[in-house]
């Protein structure tokens, strides 16, 4: 076992101070994508935003350690993405790794290159928080351009400090740059364009044309998840929208006869929009877009397309 390793097995977490500071992200492995990073847009249109993705491009031809703090959700990633992007390892992996997994391994970082996304630095204990700084210091004398390391927490780093959670030497060289982004409630106008961004990106996963979100369509998907949650929090089961997965069993499972005939392929439909509302006729038929009337017609298996 290497000395790393000996250290960092002792290490335990660093006491939460909220809810917000569980991400499940953190028990999956290494992340290394190898899209151009030119391919990522970065959404917002908001005055604070745009302020960040400025300091980011200012900074990026001259940093090789930085601090991107926020909520979880905020957009971390997204302006990592921008600021290597900036940078000259323009073009680069996207590499994203835990901070505590990282340090677990038996790397030699006077070899480390290229971009690293480091994942939750404000969940290290003591024990890595000082095998991090010494990576820190022996980046200090390499080249500019070989090495970008951007540490995210959703934590304040200086704060952490301040409490005594964070070593000072340790935050004083993660945020000589430090961009701190506001949570969406604080910048509502950018929650369309990273709506939109997000669709984009899934019709690009799944490589389909590029689909737009029209006016009010974004507001009415929230008004019906408001009104199907009960605990304060939005779950994707609130939204009434059947996941992938339960509509490629439901084609691969209908049978043939079924599948070429469009009026059962109307019913099948409309019956499972019923019940995603649970039985709530009026609602399933205002989500379709169809008169109560027509919605009944179709459910009494009447021929559809004779109408």
């Amino acid at each position: 076992m290497t000395a790393m390793q000996n250290a960092v097995q002792f290490q335990s977490h660093v006491p939460a101070p909220g809810p917000t500071l569980v991400d499940p992200a953190l028990a999956e492995p290494a992340q290394v994508e190898l899209t151009p990073t030119s391919a990522w847009q970065a959404a917002g249109v908001s005055a604070a935003w745009r302020k960040l993705l400025l300091q980011a491009e200012m900074a990026a031809p001259h940093v090789q350690v930085a601090s991107i703090e926020g909520e979880h959700g905020v957009g971390k990633q997204t302006l990592a993405r921008y600021l290597l992007s900036r940078s000259p390892l323009a073009g680069t992996a996207f590499r994203r790794r835990d901070a505590r997994e990282w340090l677990l391994t038996d790397f030699d970082p006077g070899t480390m290159a290229g971009f690293t996304y480091l994942d939750r630095v404000d969940l290290l204990a003591p024990p890595g928080q000082g095998l991090l700084l010494s990576v820190l210091k022996g980046l200090q004398d390499r080249p500019l351009g070989r090495v970008l390391l951007v540490a995210s927490s959703q934590t304040p780093l200086r704060q952490m400090a301040g409490q005594g959670l964070l070593m000072p030497d340790l935050a004083f060289r993660l945020t000589a740059v430090r961009l701190a982004i506001p949570p969406l409630r604080m910048r509502r106008e950018d929650i369309g364009p990273v709506a939109q961004a997000l669709l984009e990106g899934i019709c690009a996963r799944y490589q389909q044309r590029k689909v737009d979100l029209g006016p009010g369509a974004l507001g009415k998907l929230l008004e019906t998840a408001l009104l199907e949650t009960s605990d304060g929090v939005i779950r994707p089961g609130d939204l009434s929208l059947p996941l992938v997965g339960e509509l490629v069993r439901q084609v691969s499972t209908a049978p043939p006869s079924e599948e070429l005939l469009l009026d059962g392929m109307i019913h099948r439909h409309v019956q499972y929009v019923v019940d995603l509302n649970r039985g709530n006729k009026l609602r399933a038929a205002r989500q379709l877009g169809i008169s109560r009337s027509t919605l009944y017609r179709i459910l009494g298996n009447e021929a559809i397309l004779a109408h």
